[in-house]
């Protein structure tokens, strides 16, 4: 089994469900498992759970329970699998966006600024664009709008500039070598934020997570039952954005069409307001500091 740490916001999120004993449920981001056992723990014999989970190693948790299937894809295609196995409908879904503790953790993988590692990044290692391509091949100005829309980096035309002049000398293949090329980027006091921004904005852009989170949040409505809850964790305010206006209205910008009354048809309803960890779960495990858990129900 490959260790990953506690899952975040566990009992709350698994809560939100509100599971029925018979009932099928998804969790489209498998991870180290967590979320998954406490939910099979709450149901019946004849309850069902699949999950979802894009990166391999996560295939060394799987359960061995014959009430759970899981399926090694992006939860971007959640009712097309779904539907393979004949599953129409689901009573929940729950998600946990976001890099698992163990991507983190393996310096390989590249995902961590702590550690010296080749350029990756790949949630999906299969997946043939990964952040040494990103850094190395973008052209200046896409690789602008990658720094600055998912890494909200007011410097990043000034970044993108560096990167582009620096690879024309010698490819950047390494997080260290990043971090040379953008050092004077990096004050001191400001350092690990920054960075965080940077490798934030190159991983979203390698995995295309907002792409899927919105092809996915867009067939939630499509597989809940009436009544179907939705427990979904964010960690950074562009998912945590596009989560809240899905919720509050079925789309991710703009408003809905009302009637001649003023009203509009919206999909889902909140249920309760926003949760976040308590500081005692923050001590435990630090990952939690930044997650926010949003609950809706399908009208």
């Amino acid at each position: 089994m490959t260790m990953y740490h506690n899952p975040v916001l566990l009992k709350e999120t698994v809560d939100g469900l509100a599971i029925k004993p018979n009932g099928v449920y998804v969790d489209v981001t498998f991870g180290g498992g967590g979320h998954s056992r406490e939910i099979l723990s709450r149901l019946g014999d004849n309850g069902r759970l699949f999950a979802f989970d894009q990166d391999r190693d996560a295939l060394a948790n799987t359960i061995d329970d014959e009430r759970f299937v899981l399926i090694n894809e992006n939860f971007r295609y959640v009712k097309r699998f779904l539907r393979f196995y004949g599953v129409k409908e689901v009573d929940g879904v729950l998600a946990d966006f976001g890099v698992s503790s163990h991507q983190f953790d393996v310096a390989e993988r590249g995902f961590s600024t702590r550690f010296e590692a080749k350029l990756d990044m790949r949630m999906n290692q299969q997946n043939e664009l990964s952040a040494f391509h990103v850094v190395n091949e973008y052209e200046e100005e896409r690789l602008r709008q990658v720094l600055f829309r998912y890494g909200e980096l007011r410097a990043a035309p000034a970044m993108a500039r560096l990167i582009v002049a620096h690879r024309q000398n010698e490819p950047i293949v390494t997080s260290e070598q990043l971090k040379r090329v953008l050092k004077k980027f990096l004050s001191p006091r400001h350092e690990n934020k920054i960075l965080a921004q940077i490798y934030q904005a190159i991983r979203i852009e390698v995995n295309q997570e907002i792409e899927a989170l919105k092809e996915f949040l867009l067939q939630t409505p499509e597989i809940l039952k009436q009544g179907g809850r939705l427990s979904f964790i964010s960690y950074h305010s562009l998912e945590d954005r596009l989560v809240k206006r899905f919720i509050r209205n079925g789309l991710f910008e703009g408003e809905p069409e009302r009637d001649v009354f003023g009203n509009f048809e919206v999909p889902l309803k909140k249920v309760n307001g926003l949760i976040v960890p308590s500081q005692e779960e923050i001590k435990l495990n630090n990952r939690a500091r930044s997650a926010k858990l949003r609950i809706a129900e399908k009208l």
